[in-house]
């Protein structure tokens, strides 16, 4: 936790920013990794905070602007996702290309690690990527100096032993503080009686654990639609059904036309209810454009972007669910279905050049019928970006959250509100 949260962006971002400390035979105007300074910073971190509406609710706490917020209590939560998960995209054109791919590869290796089920060949990988960033950094920031030894911090080492120890003990992070420490900030908040704080922790430990049973008990909340498998349609809906534009009714179409062998007229254009979310296995909440496109920007946590995975596809495909829907055929059951905008599939180039960590897609105008389950338990954010000028087309990078599924398991699930 605090080795990749704290440690590492501590080392380099005061490198980064030409604050490190500097040795009296070293000269501060040779570091030309040294970039974010002045006008440069102050972008940056304007670049970072304007991420947050794009990060869903269930990303947490988002980072701050880190050229105002770094130094006052700049949370650990904080810098993983400000590093790890914005990184690749609001740090691509601001560091020197040298220093980014070197960025990259530690990226790439610690969304490895960070995971909870990790593949033999991905670990080799990840290991192969830690010793080549080890090395790496001496090569290009130590530069076998004696005056910048100090550049070389035990953080450094200790990052090539984490595929070894995720060999020996298992994926790193189910051994991470993060449980715990969110556990004990959540204890403490709820002591309100400083004199005798045990005999009042207990009784709020028994408290939660009688609000816990009653969720349990009424666990789908009202109006709720249970799909089976963990997923779970969830209001707002449609009062009355909604027919659908051309566009959805033709991706509808081309649906039941591979699905069931369907075909319907030309013109054909069937009404349907539209619901608004739906709750993923994970706990996470899954919105739609439907609604949230309804909320003003500085007030909405994107939710409606999506990992989609289908049988017999390989590679991951990123769509936007415009609404969700039922539909009952003469001869079948009901299915639950969702309408989805598909994003393009990432640029290569961009792939290429950053070891596959910075996922750049742009908004696509294909709309596609999917079965709700093939929604992966993953919800991604999609955060608009221009890594080609000012004047190209608007992309968007694909970020994901750290560590999901240990979220999972410490049974923290997305707060479900009354009808929106």
């Amino acid at each position: 936790m605090h080795l990749l949260a704290l440690n590492v962006p501590d080392l380099f971002i005061p490198l980064w920013r030409g604050t490190f400390d500097c040795d009296k035979t070293d000269d501060r105007t040779t570091w030309t990794w040294a970039v974010l300074k002045g006008a440069v910073w102050e972008a940056h971190g304007r670049d970072v905070a304007a991420a947050t509406p794009y990060l869903p609710g269930s990303f947490d706490r988002p980072p701050r602007n880190p050229a105002e917020k770094i130094s006052s209590g700049y949370k650990a939560w904080e810098f993983l996702l400000y590093f790890y998960g914005l990184g690749p995209g609001v740090f691509y054109n601001v560091l020197p290309t040298i220093y980014y791919r070197h960025f990259c590869k530690l990226i790439l290796a610690v969304r490895i690690i960070n995971q909870h089920k990790i593949r033999v060949n991905d670990l080799k990988r990840a290991h192969q990527a830690l010793v080549e960033f080890a090395h790496e950094f001496e090569v290009l920031y130590y530069q076998r100096r004696t005056d910048r030894l100090h550049f070389v911090r035990q953080s450094i080492h200790a990052l090539i032993h984490l595929a070894e120890e995720a060999l020996r003990l298992g994926p790193l992070i189910c051994t991470s503080q993060w449980t715990m420490e969110h556990t004990i900030g959540s204890l403490g908040m709820e002591i309100r009686c400083h004199v005798n704080p045990y005999a009042n922790l207990s009784q709020r430990a028994l408290q939660r654990c009688q609000v816990l049973q009653v969720v349990a008990d009424n666990s789908i909340p009202r109006g709720a639609k249970d799909l089976g498998d963990g997923y779970i349609l969830l209001r707002a809906r449609d009062r009355t059904a909604r027919q659908m534009d051309v566009a959805e009714s033709q991706a509808l179409q081309r649906y039941l036309h591979s699905t069931h062998n369907k075909d319907f007229p030309e013109g054909w254009a069937p009404k349907v209810l539209r619901w608004a979310r739906l709750r993923l296995p994970n706990g996470q909440v899954a919105r739609s454009a439907w609604k949230e496109k309804l909320k003003p920007l500085e007030k909405v946590r994107m939710a409606q972007n999506v990992l989609i995975k289908t049988s017999g596809d390989a590679t991951d495909t990123f769509g936007e669910v415009l609404y969700y829907f039922c539909l009952e055929l003469q001869d079948t059951s009901e299915q639950t279905l969702a309408m989805v905008s598909l994003y393009s599939p990432p640029n290569p180039d961009l792939l290429k050049a950053t070891f596959n960590t910075l996922r750049s897609c742009t908004a696509g105008d294909s709309v596609k019928v999917i079965e709700v389950k093939h929604i992966s338990a993953v919800m991604i954010a999609m955060v608009p970006h221009q890594p080609f000028g000012a004047e190209s087309e608007q992309r968007y990078f694909v970020v994901e959250k750290p560590g999901l599924e240990v979220a999972e398991l410490a049974g923290q699930e997305e707060e479900v509100p009354a009808d929106e």
